[in-house]
């Protein structure tokens, strides 16, 4: 997509699921919900959500397991379905905020509007949620970030026909609806529920992961940005709202590192696992843990602490590559 291609597709699609909502209240005011509704609604919730946690940014930004070819392909068309950009632009958008979190040239950190106060904090919050993906000169170039994702042949299949792929997703959801309940108005309302509601409610979970995730809630770790934990808001984003926690290890496929913080993509990596789909699984020992924030207190906390951001990919030698994980780096990619 160039610039206004992509200004065109985010215009479309935050505006027609947000209509979609509007119908979907009228139906349930009316009873004209059925369950097949229910249903398509919450099996396209399950594979946009792991595609967009589990396939868009656990294997494909972090690369925190590895799994076969099939695998691959299902998370990272799950993702493409879910609505929020082609899987090498979303990852290089990714990456990018990882290597500058909350600091100047950060794609959407809610810190940088200029101002102060309520005004200020509005701005910022609606710049990180949704604001910044209407910023048409805003490019994180896949070659540079996500070398390895330009040279993958389904990554780049699925980046290009990627709208394809959106309207896919809501047509599969009106087929679900079709299946069970073998009407033709079922089919509608399932693309109703299953399609347009369905991305509303996904896509919002994931863009307060961006805004609230960086605003509101707790911190274990000190890290060199404002990333928090948000409790309530860890069921329905699978895991991605443990915040803190990832930005302290991005690359660990763990994001809830205590028994008690509920992580839905961990569960499914650790069940591929078991299963043999998934391998070289990086988890994060709770000693490890303990000396990552003994060193982050050392240097201070938040945005204006001092950081040395990693260098992109593509720009790596492999001797500096080889370096970079001996001394740790590699766990801040």
């Amino acid at each position: 997509m160039d610039g206004r291609e992509h200004y065109l597709y985010i215009l479309v699609f935050s505006i027609l699921p947000f209509l979609g909502v509007m119908a979907a209240v009228f139906f349930l005011w009316n009873s004209l919900a059925g369950p097949s509704d229910m249903v398509a609604l919450v099996i396209m919730s399950i594979i946009t959500g792991l595609g967009v946690s589990t396939g868009y940014h656990r294997l494909l930004s972090h690369r925190s397991f590895k799994t076969n070819r099939f695998m691959k392909i299902f998370f990272t068309a799950g993702g493409a379905m879910a609505g929020q950009g082609p899987p090498l632009i979303w990852v290089a958008h990714h990456r990018r905020h990882h290597r500058i979190a909350d600091k100047p040239g950060d794609p959407h950190s809610p810190w940088f509007e200029g101002e102060e106060g309520v005004r200020g904090a509005i701005k910022g919050l609606w710049h990180s949620h949704l604001g910044w993906l209407f910023d048409t000169t805003l490019t994180s170039d896949p070659v540079r970030y996500c070398p390895d994702l330009a040279r993958d042949k389904d990554i780049r299949f699925i980046s290009r026909y990627f709208v394809a792929f959106v309207l896919g997703g809501i047509v599969l959801p009106g087929l679900i609806g079709f299946a069970l309940a073998g009407t033709v108005a079922s089919f509608f309302t399932g693309m109703l529920w299953g399609g347009l509601v369905r991305m509303f409610i996904g896509n919002h979970v994931t863009y307060a992961v961006n805004s609230i995730g960086h605003y509101f809630g707790g911190r274990r770790f000190d890290t060199p940005d404002e990333s928090r934990n948000v409790a309530w808001l860890s069921l329905i984003s699978f895991g991605e709202s443990w915040h803190n926690n990832h930005h302290a290890f991005p690359r660990s496929a763990n994001h809830g590192m205590r028994w008690y913080e509920v992580d839905l993509s961990a569960m499914t990596i650790r069940l591929m696992e078991l299963t043999g789909m998934a391998w070289d699984v990086i988890r994060i020992d709770r000693d490890r843990q303990d000396r990552r924030q003994a060193g982050l207190e050392k240097v201070g906390s938040g945005r204006y602490a001092p950081s040395a951001p990693p260098t992109p990919l593509a720009e790596r030698g492999q001797a500096a590559t080889k370096d970079s994980v001996a001394i740790g780096v590699a766990d801040v990619e």
